[in-house]
């Protein structure tokens, strides 16, 4: 019997379409080798988003397809993650110390974004990633509250700040420099100017993912966003109902104006389960999401229920995926993780830095 081929090895990994990228390995270059001893086979992978709760599944199916390989008995899988900086809108400069910027967005208030955002941001970081949070809501910061952070942040230098960090996130807002409940009465150019402080004068580290709590709407923050802070993606969220929906549409023609991906679109309070009998209701409608991801031709990243938990554990500063890991309802904000992450690992990369600096000296 003729041995097997890294060729066969590499035809058989193309029939395993990974479920978050929703392509196979092959064609999104994550196979980084082939090696062949006898009967044996064995496969490096290299994904280019976190994968600490993934491992397990991903390499037993690479072992499942492998082996139908006639020759192979035996399969060694070795899966290794590599988050790097990704392509953002032309003009903008990175900022020191993050690689990826994503906006989390919604056309309308109301519709669960910053419940949506930090289970978000903690569900990347317990896959693995370095994750930070911006609260860019100057006007209703609400990350202080839900990450159960308080204080002063702490500048070093006199001129940054060091994020506060809980659960491992690194943090900014507005709401660490203010007290609870003063109210933020600015006018625009004061908002757009603080909002460019906080992203460039926080001093964070090696951060994979920043993940962006945006305010409601299409205004003078998203477009400082999209004009002067370099973003790899955005996500929209939004609720079945049709109102909700005509937003985010807004919101997401307002990417694709200033050329930043949209990632997709999370559908949040989809269905109510009754905490006391389980009957479950599409108090929102149903569809919705569905329907705007076809026409729009952008991925639906997962559906979240309308669970009293959700809301009471986030206004106790301890969300769901860090209170409850093994619920049905982290493992949905996980799975929409590992999506965004995904989706963003198979866009352009940035190769600014790799480039020399041409420096004209006239001696």
């Amino acid at each position: 019997m003729a041995n097997a081929t890294s060729e066969q090895i590499e035809e058989s990994l193309k029939q395993h379409i990974d479920p978050y990228m929703e392509t196979d390995l092959v064609s999104a270059k994550c196979v980084k080798n082939i090696a062949i001893d006898g009967a044996s086979a064995k496969v490096e992978i290299e994904l280019g988003f976190p994968h600490k709760g993934y491992e397990s599944d991903l390499s037993a199916k690479i072992s499942e397809v492998v082996k139908t390989v006639d020759g192979i008995d035996s399969v060694e899988v070795s899966i290794n993650s590599k988050v790097v900086t990704h392509a953002v809108q032309k003009g903008v400069k990175p900022i020191p110390g993050v690689k990826n910027i994503i906006a989390v967005a919604s056309g309308k208030g109301g519709v669960g974004k910053s419940t949506t955002t930090v289970n978000l941001a903690l569900a990347l970081a317990a896959e693995g990633a370095t994750v930070a949070v911006l609260d860019a809501d100057i006007y209703g910061p609400s990350m202080p509250r839900m990450l159960g952070i308080s204080g002063k942040p702490e500048s070093e230098d006199g001129q940054s700040l060091n994020p506060l960090v809980n659960y491992g996130i690194q943090t900014m807002s507005i709401g660490f420099l203010v007290e609870e409940e003063t109210p933020m009465i600015w006018r625009g150019p004061m908002v757009t100017q603080a909002l460019e402080q906080l992203f460039k004068d926080t001093r964070w580290t090696d951060v994979d993912y920043l993940v962006v709590d945006l305010p409601p709407g299409t205004g003078d923050v998203q477009l400082t966003l999209a004009q002067k802070i370099p973003v790899s993606g955005a996500v929209i969220v939004t609720t079945p109902q049709d109102i909700a929906l005509l937003d985010a549409r807004k919101g997401l023609k307002m990417f694709d104006k200033v050329n930043v991906p949209v990632l997709g679109i999370v559908e949040n309070m989809s269905i109510h389960i009754c905490s006391q009998c389980g009957n479950e209701e599409r108090i929102f409608g149903e569809g919705g999401g569905k329907r705007m991801s076809d026409e729009e031709d952008v991925a639906l990243l997962g559906d979240l229920p309308l669970d009293i938990s959700i809301r009471q554990l986030a206004d106790e500063g301890k969300p769901t995926v860090v209170s409850e890991p093994e619920s049905r309802i982290t493992e949905m904000y996980i799975g929409i993780a590992r999506k965004v992450a995904a989706k963003l690992a198979l866009k352009a990369r940035d190769f600014s830095n790799k480039f020399p600096t041409i420096v004209i000296n006239n001696d």
